[in-house]
């Protein structure tokens, strides 16, 4: 027997399966998925790899064919669909297929079995009392100690006995050896704690939920298995119609994956999904410990745990038999990789769904444009939710202010006068408010107003940006200093902030309105373990009037008694290098404008900008999907982006800039030559929107193509050239697909 076994080497010129001989020894332990160790190279380097196919036929001579040295003690598993699923991944994106693996194997060695050890006494009546008095007599007064102990309770936690009673092992073993007492261990899962009761009273659907379910139900029960896009308003009750459709899923024998795009929403969404189906739920994210997330796959393998809820990389759960993927709020770009390989999750999930006969639902209140286009061409199923699901809760109210206005009639500030007086009526109400700004820090950046320069990163081509306590950040490479109390230029003492941050917001909120409580959510706040959820829980029970956040507090999260959003600045989003930009502002405000009027009191959302009359900005306030779609797919048309055409970015990266711009010239050069002539449009090469990274200099040359088969072609052909190019070690090469 023979096995294919990719190299544990993220390198191009090893990215492709080594044949092996299987050992007898060893013949029973190999299958697709095992981690092995393997002579490797001209010196038989001792390397490890993962087989991702056993054969009885040699591809070649047998006789130069090595063998197996052994299994990777501790290495986990792979199902062999999730090596498929690597596989594809790395044709798909562009990807080493060591890469991949590392992706979809985001658990890869075992974590040490947490264990609950006690002392169990075999001793009863007289033979105890006996066994205490020779304790006594022969001086030995630990174990006097443990065995009286013994006679209030026949088991005691080893930990309580190393502890509280200072016992060490040297005096337990000799009663352990005489059979007096035994100690005994449990393995104990690494559970996330879910807090929560499960007491909620059952959601009566309505009748449009009820109508989507219905038809859902009867799809999969015939055996359909297909992608659907929910399509519905916020607050219209999406997450109610994912609990039925999983109710279902599971009463086949079936396992579930449910997506959420950011840690910041489990904390509510955990909560909804564990009332309604307890111990069967179980979460997996970045901030958990290995062990918390080797033990919840573990769960997961063995079908103890049948949802697991997180974001992306939830993906990769190991379920035996999946029968169903949710991802909510699909527009999110969090679902979109930024390490290589750059996969999405919609597209991944939908190729998991196949490989599984599993079915995938998309949810949103604003879809993503490709999500949108593909439901109404009929390849995804769609289904709408139009209005809320809650009989008295109805779509906030919403204002648009004009901040130009503002400045003319001499307000200076970055609270608006109508939003200032609404926030004052809310909090004499009693209501709740949340303040929205898509920045985090003190101030955006520090500029010397003598010769203009701003203070920058070193290492990257970005500004550092002002923190709290005089502190300047880097938020590309972490690179940390001071605020300067002179211009490092022109030597000036003029130096100053500028821009506005979350943390500034809070500072002048409380300066504002010294009365309320107010609470500030952003990257900074809640990067210690468990910050969104401490954050989360004390805004819901009222513990806090105002909450002042970046993107994470609008997305998803439903407060009943939040009466007034406002949405400090609108046009941070709108005008960025991304075509996707004005897509991003209106789903960005639409979410907003969700998270106000939850409950039976009427919401109101105040939007302040500087551009009132672009489209994303009259759409949102509007709450109107349909117009923004056909406005923006208009620009999309003249300019053939997605989902219209299919975009390949090539994304050039090296320290040596005069390598990096020959790389790039030369792979230009490679996609305009005559076997693709004509067949696609090159934009580029072209400085990254940052060109410097941590010293790293970044170029891009984006292709645009309606068929993605040639791009994909194209990708395939580059990564040949690349491979034999001179520059081929000096310039690292991705693909990312738009």
């Amino acid at each position: 027997m023979y096995a294919n076994i990719i190299i544990d080497i993220s390198h191009e010129k090893v990215d492709k399966p080594f044949q092996y001989k299987i050992p007898e020894a060893l013949d029973s332990e190999i299958q697709v998925g095992v981690q092995v160790r393997i002579p490797f190279g001209k010196g038989n380097h001792e390397r490890k790899g993962y087989v991702v196919g056993v054969t009885e036929e040699a591809d070649f001579d047998p006789a130069r064919i090595k063998e197996i040295t052994g299994v990777v003690t501790g290495s986990v598993t792979a199902e062999s669909k999730l090596i498929g699923l690597a596989w594809w991944m790395k044709g798909r994106y562009g990807s080493t297929m060591n890469q991949a693996l590392k992706t979809v194997l985001p658990v890869k060695q075992k974590v040490r079995p947490k264990e609950n050890r006690c002392l169990v006494c075999q001793l009863h009546g007289p033979d105890l009392k006996n066994a205490i008095l020779e304790a006594g007599k022969k001086g030995y007064k630990a174990r006097e100690r443990l065995l009286k102990a013994f006679e209030d309770t026949p088991v005691i936690p080893y930990s309580v006995a190393a502890g509280q009673m200072n016992l060490t092992m040297a005096s337990i073993k000799p009663l352990i050896e005489k059979q007096m007492i035994t100690l005994e261990s449990e393995t104990v899962y690494r559970n996330p704690k879910i807090y929560g009761s499960l007491q909620k009273p059952a959601v009566k659907l309505n009748s449009r939920q009820a109508a989507i379910v219905s038809d859902f139900a009867l799809r999969y029960e015939q055996g359909i298995r297909e992608t659907s896009l929910l399509y519905g308003v916020t607050g219209s009750g999406k997450t109610e119609v994912y609990l039925e459709m999983i109710d279902l899923v599971l009463k086949q024998g079936k396992q579930v994956i449910v997506l959420i795009p950011e840690i910041a929403l489990t904390y509510q969404t955990v909560l909804r999904f564990y009332r309604r189906f307890g111990s069967l739920v179980s979460i997996i994210n970045s901030r958990m410990s290995a062990g918390e997330r080797y033990d919840q796959f573990e769960r997961a393998k063995r079908a103890e745990v049948r949802i697991m809820i997180g974001p992306r990389s939830a993906l990769f759960t190991p379920f035996p038999s999946l029968g169903l993927l949710i991802i909510d709020e699909e527009h999110e770009s969090a679902y979109k990789s930024e390490l290589s390989p750059r996969y999405h999750a919609r597209e991944t999930a939908q190729k998991l769904a196949e490989m599984n006969h599993a079915t995938l639902v998309l949810g949103s209140a604003t879809p993503s444009l490709e999500a949108y286009t593909r439901a109404l061409k009929g390849e995804y199923r769609l289904y709408r939710l139009t209005e809320r699901a809650k009989k008295d809760s109805h779509m906030a109210q919403v204002q648009v202010v004009d901040l130009r206005e503002e400045l003319k009639n001499g307000n200076r500030s970055i609270f608006s006068e109508a939003l200032q007086n609404a926030m004052k009526e809310r909090l004499d109400k009693g209501q709740q408010i949340m303040l929205f700004l898509n920045r985090r820090g003190y101030s955006s950046f520090v500029s010397c107003r003598s010769c203009g320069e701003a203070v920058r990163c070193p290492h990257c081509d970005v500004t550092l940006t002002l923190h709290h306590k005089n502190r300047m950040k880097c938020h590309y490479c972490g690179y940390e200093i001071p605020l300067p109390d002179r211009c490092p230029a022109c030597g000036s003492p003029y130096i100053a902030g500028f821009g506005t941050g979350t943390q500034k917001i809070e500072t002048m909120t409380k300066n504002m309105f010294p009365q309320a409580r107010v609470l500030r959510m952003d990257l900074d706040t809640t990067s210690k373990k468990g910050g969104h959820e401490e954050i989360l829980s004390a805004f819901g029970e009222k513990e806090a009037d105002i909450l002042v956040g970046t993107q994470m507090i609008v997305k998803g999260h439903d407060f009943p008694n939040v009466t007034l959003v406002g949405v400090l600045a609108a046009d941070l989003s709108l005008y960025s290098s991304d075509f996707r930009c004005g897509e991003r502002t209106f789903q960005l405000l639409t979410q907003a404008a969700g998270r106000a009027g939850r409950g039976e009191t009427a919401g109101q959302v105040i939007i302040q900008t500087y551009s009132p009359d672009h489209y994303s900005i009259t759409c949102a306030a509007g709450q109107d999907y349909e117009s923004f779609y056909y406005k923006e797919m208009a620009y999309r048309q003249t300019l053939k982006y997605p989902p219209v055409s299919q975009l390949l970015a090539v994304l050039m990266s090296g320290k040596d800039e005069a390598i990096l711009n020959q790389a790039a010239q030369q792979l230009h050069r490679q996609v305009l030559s005559s076997v693709w002539k004509g067949d696609v449009e090159v934009i580029g090469p072209a400085e990254a929107s940052v060109y410097k990274v941590n010293d790293i200099y970044r170029k891009i040359l984006y292709l645009k193509q309606e068929n993605y088969g040639i791009l994909i072609n194209i990708k395939d052909k580059l990564e040949i050239f690349s491979r034999g190019a001179p520059w081929f070690s000096h310039v690292i090469i991705q693909y990312d697909f738009a």
